[in-house]
């Protein structure tokens, strides 16, 4: 399982979205990536991918993370 992190442009505004994507390599998760981004682009928010990894559980905050961070 991958996660990609987009930036959103609207005027002066800016703020970043994370996606889950499935897909059977990093390589095809940027393409699958690239290509939700450009659909994405036909309105006034403007999207643009950031990076792509490899996530076990992504977006996920539990047990697992606290204890990761100590907390």
């Amino acid at each position: 399982m991958y996660m990609a992190e987009f930036q959103l442009r609207y005027s002066d505004m800016k703020w970043y979205v994370r996606r889950v994507v499935e897909a059977s390599s990093v390589k095809e998760a940027r393409e699958v990536a690239i290509r939700f981004a450009r659909a994405m682009n036909r309105g006034e928010v403007r999207w643009e991918l950031s990076y792509v990894i490899e996530a076990d559980r992504p977006l996920m905050l539990g047990a697992e993370e606290l204890k990761k961070l100590g907390a």
